[in-house]
């Protein structure tokens, strides 16, 4: 059983600067964590862990915020079991409903049901949400698209629970995509799922891509996104805090995309933009 690393972070002040920081966490390894009342406890393996990429994240050159840390050796504990009891359902509107199997079923929404793995990180719950309440009002029937850095594949999911034609599902880890094979399986749907990055893209064109992942993979990977979206095509991004928004809408301005709707959720953002 992996080693694990318990990370006590002092946040002044707490909000909003808590679920960002997570979310950079996620980034570099960190796969589960504890809110505190001043700050976060935050968990990675131990043969993860890189102390220069932890000095090296936003938040802690940022001067509006004052972050400070230490660090222990955990005990061994099944840290699926602790994470999966801290998991709770996803409410979009009191329409969609993202829950695992141990959670009460809602036949008054539209469900999703998924096993939760550390993949599905804290930081990125606000961001499904945002991807969800846009993909609510977005006609998916019969296009084909792709879900990138798809985690759990929940987006792919619901596309195909919309009547998406070919859909296929790509992440870096391998984690991630052994779970979006069971989840898939789960909620009945068929999806094409790849290990990879942006540099899987071929020629194949998508009406419809879906990218929940963060600022610095999105600026770089919006160009090979577009070169592969059909014209008319939609992209839709979240992942993104609210002080990213001007940065990614300069690229997407350099790529000729158009903003089509802006919704915000805390201090988390989701932009839909077409070609």
């Amino acid at each position: 059983m992996a080693v694990y690393l318990e990370f006590n972070f002092k946040i002044k002040p707490l909000q909003p600067w808590n679920e960002i920081l997570m979310a950079e966490l996620i980034e570099i390894g960190f796969d589960s964590f504890t809110e505190e009342y001043d700050g976060i406890l935050g968990y990675i393996q131990k043969d993860l862990f890189k102390e220069e990429e932890l000095k090296n994240i936003y938040l802690l050159q940022n001067d509006d915020v004052e972050i400070s840390y230490t660090y222990e050796e955990m005990p061994n504990i099944n840290w699926n079991e602790e994470w999966e009891k801290n998991f709770s359902p996803i409410n979009v509107e009191d329409k969609v409903l993202i829950r695992a199997e141990f959670h009460d079923s809602d036949p008054n929404m539209h469900e999703i049901v998924i096993q939760p793995k550390m993949s599905f990180g804290t930081g990125h719950h606000p961001t499904t949400h945002l991807m969800i309440q846009q993909m609510l009002d977005m006609d998916l029937a019969d296009k084909k698209v792709l879900d990138m850095g798809c985690g759990t594949s929940v987006l792919a999911i619901f596309a195909k629970q919309k009547g998406a034609g070919r859909t296929v599902a790509i992440d870096i880890d391998e984690w991630s995509v052994e779970n979006s094979k069971e989840n898939a399986v789960r909620n009945n749907v068929e999806l094409d799922i790849e290990l990879g990055t942006a540099d899987n893209l071929g020629k194949e064109k998508f009406e419809i891509i879906l990218a929940n992942i963060n600022r610095n993979i999105l600026i770089s990977d919006i160009p090979t996104y577009v070169s592969v979206l059909e014209d008319g095509g939609k992209l839709l991004l979240s992942g993104l805090c609210f002080f990213d928004v001007e940065d990614i809408l300069e690229v997407c301005t350099e790529q000729n995309l158009k903003l089509e709707k802006k919704i915000q959720r805390e201090e988390w953002v989701s932009l839909l933009l077409s070609k």
